[in-house]
């Protein structure tokens, strides 16, 4: 069973660093994409190649530019056009996750598999050798769970990964949801205020 340890190793290795390199904020949300946006508004400078370029620069832009291009249409067009583009941009987020999660939960499963087969081994022996050898016996039932403490050092840092970076989808996906809906305000308007709120206030 080790070699499938190893190989899950190297596999959750592969996708904790990808993760790392792709899901940086700065990249997927600049700050400064929705400012330059409703400066184009203001101004308007707003035309097809902006949007290209909009669309190219980051997810989030992808998502603006979604809804830009569908605002002529109305506010709930928009959103709906937006929420769509953002279902894409999250399923690329959370690309890979799935398989870290699974290696998180296979590891010990496949390490406690090499021990139990191990251990059927070391009683093999002692029925068609008996116990004489108290140090060849101890050195079985060792390497027997060798594969449990593999299966374990590959499982704790994947379930953390793991954990880390769907974390860290949600925080850029509530980041890139604001934006979105600032957007949406920016161009058709502030929200109608809810029932006993104040005017201008927000929901």
């Amino acid at each position: 069973m080790m070699l499938p340890i190893l190989i899950s190793s190297v596999v959750a290795l592969a996708i904790v660093g990808e993760r790392f390199w792709t899901l940086r904020p700065n990249k997927l949300a600049p700050p400064g994409t929705l400012p330059q946006v409703r400066g184009w508004l203001k101004k308007g400078q707003l035309n097809a190649q902006r949007l290209k370029t909009l669309r190219e620069e980051s997810p989030l832009g992808r998502i603006l530019a979604t809804g830009l291009a569908n605002a002529r249409h109305g506010r709930d067009i928009m959103k709906e056009s937006i929420q769509e583009e953002a279902t894409g941009v999250v399923h690329d987020l959370e690309k890979y996750l799935s398989t870290l999660g699974s290696i998180a939960a296979i590891a010990p499963l496949l390490g406690l598999l090499g021990t139990v087969i191990g251990m059927i081994d070391v009683f093999a022996a002692i029925m068609m050798h008996g116990t004489g050898d108290a140090a060849q016996l101890a050195g079985g039932i060792s390497q027997a769970l060798l594969t449990t403490a593999a299966g374990l050092v590959v499982a704790i840092p994947a379930i953390f990964f793991h954990r880390f970076f769907v974390r860290r989808v949600e925080e850029i996906t509530v980041g890139m949801e604001q934006s979105a809906v600032h957007l949406v305000d920016l161009v058709h308007g502030e929200r109608e205020a809810t029932p006993g709120q104040t005017p201008g206030e927000k929901t």
